[in-house]
């Protein structure tokens, strides 16, 4: 370095990443203010300048340089900046330490210093124990920590392990394995090291009732709030336990019962076009990030879906690392999940992307749906992703709230509620995850029972204190709701007249010629039958037919011995093509 470099130098002032020293006499605060700078960005520490900028220099001896270069290994971990001198005038020179900047968690004597403004300061307990948790993050987090032994993979969803990997396959995002036992595919995605299965394994696929008590922080907290504060009466409020697939649905399926319907008039047209006050993709993509991002480490947390009239608050436990801010998240930015082995299957599943695009992606959806830019906050060990609805004439109220129609999803949950046995209301809600009976699930049963697909068990006195709801006979030998409406309720045979049927036999019937017209161009399973079929979820109506047509052989699986296994392909046979 030469004089004048030095001097452009000095003239910027003592700052964040500069700072003067009288002599070596003051080389221990400046071991400091180095073990500071490499917690920092990085800069200069100059011996032989005053406060005031001017340089005075000092004598320089090998004894000189050996101090500093003592006090200097009281840093920890070790370090070795680099020391210059620059010859000033006659026998004085200025000796210049350049300190490159690691946003680390160094100490000097055990004490972590951080740069503010142009003083230098301990670092605060609780900065230094999040740079820890992120300095030892790629050799030890939550999600990589063996399982306790008694934890095995029958404790863990091998359906939704199978199309895990199917939907990795079917998209290129990893290559067709030579095994495909589980033990074989939970190695592949690096949830099991040394035998033992990882934490990561149980969060994303465990469905055994022990391990609710072993983890109870995989849930999810859902509430619709009357009003825009937490202070307002609630609407519904569920909690749920379950490992990441399953969460993701049942944060679907919620929103989709409460989102608020948005009305557009547009110019040239009589009726009023509806859409979502809130863009689905973007709060799957929210939702995904929320599971992916958060800090699983304390017990008592849960991801949390807070609906109010005028936002919808996402919240998961955890914090911004990496050096990621709410502002970068709006920028194109490196991805750097905090879960990194999880997020990987949700790569692979199909559930977000690799590069750092999902926020993006989120600012995109909602400039398209006319959302205002969604804010994200960190706060008390928490991040925090506020939605907020259209500029536009809004209802007033959510689809299963003021109207009297309702999505499939609820109805079709009682319906599996009411399977096995009679049921009260109380009953019924707590089946649904509900922790009180809300009003949409009375009004449901309402009209369920106006409907006469479900009755009272005591039809003479139905405000009983012992009435149970049941399925009506008409219902056990029905199609679910979730059949398209559309269907024509007449079926054209290939000889004869047109036969007039019932809708419930001419849906049934159109739903397996849909099925059969399917297969004759791919092979599919189950939850790719039900995609191409515009099902949100796999109905009832279809795990019938399916059986219908394996019993008829119309069909086969690739897994016959499994028939249950959610996985298996279906496929034509050959009695199919000969009839």
């Amino acid at each position: 370095m030469q004089l004048e470099q030095l001097k452009k130098i000095i003239a910027r002032g003592e700052s964040e990443r500069l700072e003067f020293k009288r002599s070596t006499g003051q080389r221990t605060e400046a071991a400091k203010t180095v073990c500071a700078l490499l917690n920092g960005s990085g800069g200069f520490v100059i011996f032989g300048v005053l406060d005031n900028g001017d340089l005075v220099g000092q004598n320089v001896a090998s004894k000189t340089l050996e101090d500093i270069t003592a006090d200097l290994k009281r840093i920890d971990p070790p370090v070795f900046p680099e020391i210059i001198t620059v010859p000033l005038h006659e026998d004085k020179e200025v000796i210049v330490i350049r300190v490159h900047g690691t946003q680390g968690v160094y100490t000097f004597d055990h004490r972590p210093y951080l740069r503010h403004a142009s003083t230098t300061q301990i670092m605060p307990k609780v900065e230094y124990e999040r740079r820890l948790i992120t300095y030892l993050h790629a050799t030890r987090r939550w999600e990589n920590e063996p399982c306790p032994e008694s934890i095995k993979i029958s404790d863990l969803d091998e359906d939704q392990i199978f199309m895990t990997l199917q939907t990795a396959i079917s998209m290129g995002r990893i290559d067709k394995p030579q095994h495909v036992d589980i033990e074989s595919i939970l190695l592949g995605f690096n949830l099991i090291y040394e035998g033992r299965l990882l934490n990561a394994a149980v969060a994303l696929y465990g469905n055994s009732p022990k391990l609710q008590s072993l983890y109870p922080q995989l849930s999810i907290r859902l509430a619709r709030f009357r009003g825009e504060n937490r202070l307002g009466e609630f609407l519904d409020n569920r909690q749920y336990w379950g490992n990441a697939f399953s969460i993701m649905k049942r944060a679907e399926t919620f929103l989709l019962d409460h989102m608020p319907i948005a009305s557009r008039v547009v110019p040239g047209k009589t009726r009023r076009e509806d859409y979502p006050m809130y863009p689905p993709l973007a709060i799957r993509e929210a939702t995904a990030n929320a599971i992916c991002h958060r800090d699983y480490s304390f017990a008592g947390d849960s991801v949390t879906f807070a609906l109010y009239n005028n936002h919808l608050e996402i919240t998961n436990p955890g914090a911004f690392h990496f050096g990621i801010s709410p502002e970068k998240l709006t920028k194109p930015h490196p991805s750097r999940p905090w879960n990194p082995l999880m997020a990987e299957v949700f790569y692979r599943a199909g559930i977000i992307e690799k590069w750092g695009t999902g926020t993006l992606n989120i600012l995109t959806w909602c400039q398209i749906n006319g959302n205002p830019p969604p804010k994200w906050e960190e706060q008390s060990g928490y991040v925090t992703l506020d939605f907020f609805p259209q500029q536009i004439i809004v209802e007033p109220t959510s689809r299963l709230e003021a109207a009297p129609v309702h999505t499939v999803s609820l109805r079709e949950n009682i319906l599996e509620a009411l399977k096995n046995n009679p049921l009260s209301m109380q009953e019924i809600a707590k089946q649904l995850g509900y922790t009180h009976i809300s009003r949409p699930l009375k009004t449901a049963i309402k009209e369920m029972l106006g409907d006469k697909i479900i009755s009272y068990t005591i039809p003479e006195m139905p405000r009983s204190s012992m009435q149970r709801y049941q399925l009506t006979s008409q219902e056990s030998t029905s199609v679910p709701l979730s059949v398209p409406l559309s269907v024509p309720l007449s079926v054209p045979l290939s000889a004869g007249p047109t036969l007039q049927l019932s809708p419930t036999l001419t849906s049934a019937i159109s739903l397996k010629d849909r099925v059969l017209k399917l297969l004759k161009n791919n092979n599919l399973s189950r939850a790719e039958i039900a995609e191409l079929l515009e099902y949100k979820n796999i109905p009832g109506a279809l795990n019938r037919v399916l059986s219908e047509l394996l019993k008829e052989k119309l069909i086969t699986c690739t897994i016959p011995k499994k028939p249950g296994r959610k996985a298996k392909i279906y496929q034509l046979t050959r009695k199919f093509h000969r009839d």
